[in-house]
């Protein structure tokens, strides 16, 4: 048996835990326990990583991958008034974002990017802005 080819920047896939592998629309926020979502896309501006929010996985680590392009990925202070931890990527490289992390993108270009995560109890705050 054989299936036609999958667009990545269209559909999701999803590694589930009897074995499947589905593809999917791509949902961004909760999804089902125990299925692994992977998520490809290709962002122009910062909206488009809702740069403005930050995102949290409780469930899972997230492998965050940059296909092409570049982006910084900034991690939220774990105490108040602290500093921003910040991992550069550029084409080609990846980051772990340990479970419970809350984290978000900026781009320095146009990017391709994919997510790896368990997506269940995904959970998005705004951003404060200091300036």
């Amino acid at each position: 048996m054989t299936t036609p080819p999958i667009d990545l920047f269209a559909s999701a896939v999803q590694l589930r835990p009897d074995g499947d592998v589905q593809v999917t629309e791509r949902q961004m926020s909760s999804s089902d326990s125990g299925v692994w979502q992977i998520a490809t896309f290709h962002v122009e501006t910062d909206a488009d990583v809702h740069a403005d929010h930050w995102e949290m996985h409780p469930e899972a680590e997230e492998a965050v991958c940059c296909l092409s392009g570049g982006v910084r990925l900034y991690y939220r202070p774990t105490t108040p008034g602290g500093a921003e931890d910040m991992v550069q990527l550029r084409a080609g490289t990846a980051v772990i974002v340990h479970r419970g992390r809350w984290h978000r993108l900026e781009l320095d270009a146009p990017s391709d990017l994919m997510s790896i995560t368990l997506r269940h109890g995904t959970r998005l705050e705004r951003r404060a802005h200091t300036h």
